[in-house]
């Protein structure tokens, strides 16, 4: 586990590490020998961990780690009058040019050495011998992971930055022009395709899910067809741009773009199908995480993160981006998870307990208290309604905008309480994985394209197998057909995948980015009225949100708790509570023996002055703000930091990152930033 990055200072491959200045020109120097470095696979694979690391540390780890998993129905970001997540806001022309220099460079220089290693791999007789042969060895494996590896890269690029440039590494180009998405794409899936049948599935000669498999990159060439298929916002400002490609427009034109989709896109759903098929065929060892063996507690939904709390492999996972706990000697490798995406902290940097823990994903609270039904085994891992002071101690969160404790709900999906041990000498730095795609998303992926294609019993098939795991029964399968089983799937991945950079991906390509954008504000401000006038606001299955809630200071003598049990106040809801840090480095910043907290009225209105509150408060507990926050801060959550971006309910949605400003300096006019992001 946790192994690619160890290569990282041992790249001696005769391709350019390229400046920051020089994106495109990402021509090759003769300055090692092509047969040293490639003599022996292991040699080779040196090259594609530097890769694997410098996608983690230059392109995810840039501002794609503030606007993926943020800005949608489901999911915001906590803080005021920040442009770290202006992308997810929709709001783009707030970005400088310079706002995604790094990833976008890191993208052209990962994909100029793999051109390189390509060049030099298809000459190696073991390579030509079994591709001729039509076997799999270390040498193919090699090349299709080199070329897949390839194809992620341009499909990220055309998925954060739309048309760009394509086809010039590791050529002298005196200018650029851009590609359209659509050639990009074609060329995405195409390269997908080539590579698979070369590759290992998973669990074959030693490939693990921390590198790409045959079954990866068949689900990735589904997805290229399925988001080249799907709605997008495209550019109406350079004339054409897109060929012979016919769209379909919705809304009006603003900043020079629309919304549209193509008009053959049931062709390319008709591609995504077949490979998402093969895909499922090809997967390999990963299955869905279905069962809980722990004795200690029973959800399987949570087991699956567990495993990356133990840095271990998840069954579940199809492909993850490899972390080393502490990072490396003499290099700059970040760990985030959990610090921007856990349950929240405002430990100390280092030797907290736990240690500080940013949080910027929040989730909605329309949707916690709204859209879970009884017995889904997901909400409790899905939302935190409480972190922790870094002292030890848990806390409950507070729905004035700002991080840590502030900022409301967050993510409970990734928690540094349930490492074993937490790692407490250094926030940002706790060695867990950078998941990339587990076998859910490939599930529903293939539900939603064949409920598209009106292929309503298949579809149900992979949607009730993930509903199944949530409930642990049957008795919650869904039943619909037609256009209402793709919104139950859209639905379903929502409640799966929440926090985890899909939600707004989802909404864009099925067209719906811009309804649901209007609709959970106009919930979040129904909600906020009910909260003034009432006290509470009543959702659609009964759960109430309160303006204030009590809670209590008490003592177990395991302070982390697993399964919710509502009859116990400091259990509801469950997967809460703290690790014990008295027994860890960090043990001297831990105060008091009280660690857990009791809440009651989380879900249900207390009237301030009854005869139950007052008895609450008789017996220790404090009357604490809960929506209260939320109306105290009303234009936050219901305007300012909501989707701002889509002022009405036909526009487009923008969400694309600015081109370099050297890329449009040295293309001679031929690249420009579209989509009204800056030109300088």
């Amino acid at each position: 586990m946790n192994k690619i990055v160890k290569f990282f200072t041992l790249l001696t491959l005769c391709c350019p590490i390229v400046a920051c200045g020089d994106y495109l020109d990402t021509s090759t120097p003769e300055n090692a020998d092509d047969g040293f470095v490639t003599s022996t696979a292991s040699e080779t694979f040196k090259i594609l961990s530097w890769c694997y690391a410098n996608y983690r540390q230059n392109c995810v780890m840039g501002v794609y780690r503030w606007n993926d998993p943020i800005g949608s129905d489901a999911e915001y970001y906590p803080e005021v009058a920040s442009l770290n997540n202006a992308n997810a806001r929709l709001q783009p022309e707030l970005l400088s040019i310079g706002t995604a220099n790094s990833a976008f460079n890191g993208y052209y220089t990962i994909v100029a050495r793999l051109n390189k290693l390509l060049e030099i791999i298809g000459t190696k007789e073991e390579y030509i011998q079994a591709k001729e042969a039509g076997e799999v060895n270390e040498w193919t494996q090699l090349y299709g992971e080199a070329l897949s590896m390839k194809a992620f890269c341009y499909f990220e690029l055309v998925k954060h930055y739309g048309d760009v440039p394509y086809g010039y590494e590791n050529t002298t180009a005196s200018e650029y022009s851009l590609n359209s998405r659509f050639d990009i794409l074609d060329k995405v899936i195409e390269m997908f395709g080539e590579a698979a049948p070369l590759m290992y599935r998973l669990g074959e000669g030693g490939i693990t899910a921390e590198r790409m498999s045959r079954g990866f990159a068949e689900a990735m060439a589904g997805m290229a067809a399925l988001y080249s298929g799907g709605w997008q916002t495209v550019r109406t400002d350079v004339q054409g741009l897109y060929g012979d490609v016919q769209l379909e427009t919705k809304g009006v034109d603003e900043y020079s773009s629309i919304y549209a989709r193509r008009t053959d896109y049931l062709d390319y759903y008709r591609t995504a199908e077949t490979y998402f098929d093969q895909a499922m065929a090809d997967k390999g060892t990963a299955t869905l995480v279905t069962t809980d063996e722990r004795g200690y507690a029973n959800n399987p939904f949570q087991r699956h993160f567990q495993y990356q709390h133990d840095l271990q492999l998840s069954p579940e996972s199809i492909f993850e981006i490899g972390n080393m706990q502490g990072g490396q000697s003499g290099q700059t490798t970040s760990s985030e998870y959990p610090y921007a995406f856990g349950r929240a902290s405002n430990g100390a940097s280092q030797m907290g307990a736990p240690c500080k823990v940013f949080g910027a994903v929040r989730i909605m609270p329309t949707f916690y208290y709204g859209e879970f039904e009884d017995g889904d085994m997901r909400r409790d891992i899905t939302a935190a309604v409480t972190g922790s002071n870094g002292d030890g101690n848990e806390a409950i969160l507070r729905f004035a905008p700002g991080n840590k404790l502030d900022g409301g709900m967050t993510t409970n999906k990734w928690d540094p309480n349930r490492m074993n041990p937490p790692y407490v000498a250094d926030q940002r730095q706790s060695g867990m994985n950078w998941p990339i795609m587990r076998l859910a998303d490939l599930m529903l992926m293939r539900a939603e394209v064949k409920a598209v294609l009106g292929n309503d019993v298949a579809a149900r098939s992979d949607l009730n197998d993930v509903r199944r795991r949530a409930f642990g029964d049957t008795n919650h399968d869904i039943q619909s057909s037609g256009d209402q089983l793709l919104a139950d799937i859209l639905q379903e991945r929502k409640l799966e995948f929440a926090g985890e950079g899909q939600r707004r991906w989802d909404l864009i390509r099925n067209g719906l980015f811009v309804e649901k954008a209007v609709e959970v504000r106009a919930e979040m401000s129904q909600m906020v009225a009910d909260l003034q006038s009432k006290g509470y606001h009543e959702f659609a299955n009964g759960n109430q949100i309160p303006m204030y809630i009590w809670v209590k200071s008490v003592h177990r003598d395991n302070p982390l708790t697993y399964d919710a049990d509502p009859t116990d106040p400091a259990l509801y809801p469950g997967w809460r509570g703290q690790y014990d840090y008295s027994t860890t480095d960090a043990a001297s910043a831990v105060k008091g023996t009280d660690h857990n907290l009791a809440i009651e009225g989380l879900f249900e209105y207390i009237d301030p002055e009854s005869e139950r509150a007052k008895q609450l408060e008789a017996d220790g507990y404090v009357k604490t703000d809960w929506g209260k926050g939320i109306v105290d801060n009303a234009d936050h959550y219901c305007n300012s930091n909501l989707l701002p971006g889509v002022k009405a309910g036909n526009v487009p949605p923008r969400y694309y990152f600015p081109i370099p400003f050297e890329v449009l300096s040295h293309s001679n006019g031929k690249v420009t930033n579209g989509y009204g992001l800056a030109q300088e």
